[in-house]
Formats: C-alpha cells, sequence, structure tokens
C-alpha cells in the first residue's frame, strides 16, 4: 500500500500536466467550433474573460486576503495598459485567426511564444545570447527551428495524409476547407497574436515585482480585459442577437474557457512549476499538439497535410532545443554562483520569471 502510495505521489505532477494538456485541447476544439459557427471574437472574449474573472475573485479574495499588496493609481494604469496591449489584443487576434486555420494550426503555433519571448528579451537585453557556448546555440538553434516550423507550416500544405472521404461526419465540425489566401491571413493573426502575447510576458514580470499578489492581479486583469472587450464588442457588434448565449456551443466554449483553463488549469500549472521547475511544464506542450490534431480529425472533419506535419515536428525540436539549452544554462547558473557573476544571476532571475510565466500562461494567446 505504501508502495502504491509513493508511485502516486512520484507520477503525481506527470498526471497532473496530461490533464492540463488535456484541458487545453479541449479549449482549442470548443473555440475553434464557436468561433467556426459566427460567434464574434469580441464578445467570446468579453464572455470569457467575465467566466474567469468570476471563477479566480472567490479564490483571490480568500488565498491572499492577507496579502498587503498595495494598489496605487499609478500602478493600475500601468495593469489597465498591460491588459489592453497584453490580454485583450491577443486574445481578440487569435480568436479572429481562429476562423482561417485549423485548430491543429493553432496549437502548434503555441510552440513558438517561448522562441518569441527569448527574442525580445535578447533585444531588451533581459537575456544574454551566449553564442560561444553549448546552451546559447541550442537556444539560438531552438528559435530558429522554430521560426521555419512556423513558416512551413503556414506557407506548404503537401498532398494529404487520407483521403477526405475516410472521415465521417461530426455534430462539432464546421467547414474546414481554406483558402491559400485565408490561411495565410489567420496564421499571419495566429503569429500576432502569439507576439503580443509574448511581450505581454515581458511586461508582465515587472508588474509582478511590484504587485506580489499574483491571483488578484490575474483577476484584475481579465476583469479589465472583460470590460475593454465588451466596450470593444458593444462599437463593432450592435447586433444584440451576436450577444445572446443559449444552451450551446458558445456557451460551453466560454464557460469552459474562463471557468476550467484560466481557472483551475492556472492552479494546476503553477503547481507543476513549483514542485518541478518551468521546464519539466514545459515539455509536455507538444502532447496538446498532438491531441488537438487527433480530436480535430476525429470531431471537427479537419484534413492533415504533409506540410503539417513537418512543421509541427520541426517546432517540437525548435522548443526542446530552446528548452534543453534553458535547462542547462540554469544548471550552470547554479554551478558557477559567486561575486563576478551577480549582475548575470540577476539577468537570470529576471529571465526565470518570464520563463515561469510562459509556463504558467501557456493557455492562451488562448493558451
Amino acid at each position: 500500500m505504501h508502495d502504491m502510495m509513493g508511485i502516486g505521489k512520484k507520477h503525481k505532477a506527470f498526471g497532473i500536466m496530461v490533464i492540463i494538456q488535456l484541458t487545453c485541447t479541449g479549449m482549442t476544439l470548443l473555440s475553434k467550433a464557436a468561433i467556426s459557427r459566427g460567434m464574434k471574437p469580441s464578445v467570446f472574449v468579453a464572455y470569457r474573460q467575465a467566466f474567469a474573472a468570476l471563477a479566480l475573485a472567490p479564490f483571490a479574495f480568500f488565498f491572499e486576503r492577507q496579502n498587503s499588496a498595495h494598489l496605487s493609481c499609478k500602478l493600475l494604469c500601468k495593469i489597465c495598459i498591460l491588459s489592453l496591449c497584453g490580454i485583450n489584443l491577443s486574445l481578440n487576434l487569435f480568436y479572429m485567426g481562429l476562423n482561417y486555420v485549423s485548430a491543429t494550426f493553432v496549437t502548434a503555433a503555441t510552440n513558438t511564444i517561448p522562441a518569441m519571448v527569448f527574442i525580445i528579451a535578447i533585444c531588451l537585453r533581459l537575456e544574454r545570447l551566449a553564442i560561444e557556448k553549448s546552451h546559447g546555440k541550442a537556444k539560438v538553434v531552438g528559435c530558429v527551428l522554430s521560426i521555419i516550423g512556423a513558416m512551413v507550416f503556414t506557407l506548404y500544405k503537401g498532398p494529404t495524409l487520407y483521403p477526405p472521404k475516410a472521415m465521417q461526419k461530426s455534430d462539432l465540425s464546421a467547414n474546414t476547407t481554406y483558402s491559400k489566401q485565408d490561411w495565410i491571413r489567420g496564421s499571419l493573426l495566429i503569429l500576432g497574436a502569439n507576439l503580443t502575447w509574448s511581450l505581454w510576458l515581458i511586461m508582465q514580470a515587472p508588474i509582478m515585482k511590484q504587485y506580489p499578489a499574483k491571483l488578484r492581479l490575474v483577476t484584475l486583469q481579465c476583469s479589465i480585459c472583460c470590460v475593454m472587450s465588451t466596450l470593444w464588442g458593444a462599437i463593432k457588434e450592435r447586433d444584440l442577437s451576436s450577444w445572446k448565449l443559449g444552451w450551446d456551443i458558445n456557451l460551453l466554449s466560454v464557460a469552459y474557457c474562463g471557468i476550467v483553463v484560466t481557472g483551475i488549469s492556472y492552479w494546476l500549472q503553477a503547481w507543476v512549476v513549483e514542485k518541478k521547475g518551468p521546464v519539466y511544464a514545459s515539455m509536455f506542450t507538444p502532447l496538446a499538439l498532438m491531441l488537438t490534431a487527433f480530436f480535430s480529425v476525429l470531431f471537427l472533419n479537419e484534413i492533415l497535410h504533409l506540410g503539417s506535419i513537418l512543421g509541427a515536428a520541426l517546432l517540437v525540436l525548435g522548443l526542446y532545443g530552446f528548452l534543453w539549452g534553458k535547462q542547462k544554462e540554469n544548471k550552470n547558473m547554479v554551478v558557477n554562483q559567486s561575486k563576478e557573476v551577480v549582475e548575470l544571476d540577476t539577468v537570470s532571475r529576471t529571465s526565470a520569471d518570464i520563463q515561469v510565466a510562459v509556463v504558467v500562461a501557456m493557455d492562451a494567446p488562448k493558451t
């Protein structure tokens, strides 16, 4: 009995990460189904963030009621700008692009976020390239492979992997015939969403240091994003019928994304990162890609092409190359701690904060 309990504890983080990737797969599939059936992106974002804020608010109050973090007017303005430029813009671009590309591409493109964050951090001098060292080379090669993979996924389809007639119609399936122009447009929108999300992750690190009540901060940003998306949606979608929710896939999608993904998965990922580290959690990201590809074919009637497989393989290789380099760099930092690397250690901690944010917030731009 004790052995069984020991095995359970040992594999607890593994099981939780599998559950998280399953929830991310469900988020992508449900979002794709709702958007494909005409739900407007701004409306989707407004409702999703409303559900997320309502789900997180009680936990933020209960767990962080003793936290004395002060919210000044200046800091609130920073958070509003962060919510506008990061979450709101990223999610709206994401759901706009979701109508033009497959769910599999959306999940695959998520693997470009660590590379984008790394490139931006290099430009802002928050990371060191260290190209002369093996871990620096691995991170650079990983970034290049991720970018090439995204380009292959976007610009090259190739032959189908199975005859379309072999697929069966499903209640969730939607129109999956994409023109080349629509595919490129959607791909650029999704990559733009990932880029703005990466910028948000970079900006998030200093905000978290000024306001360490992390759960309250997330809840506040969800609430601000909900208000902004509602105002934007009211201007763009004046037809009240666009805002009506029935007992259908639209309600299920926004509730699932807000409560299960933003709420429950946030806590699960934070627990895994705390126990096992961000690299361990990041290694499971490709699992969501495989699950999404499988269920997209099964339920959304999507067609997989050779280009999708090649692009996804390059993205996954790039991600693992980057993570290997990052993990080796962190080990070297621990081994070589001394007075001479105090400044470098500060840069490393800033980079680590960004990496943790990447993992915790991986559901969006979406993750």
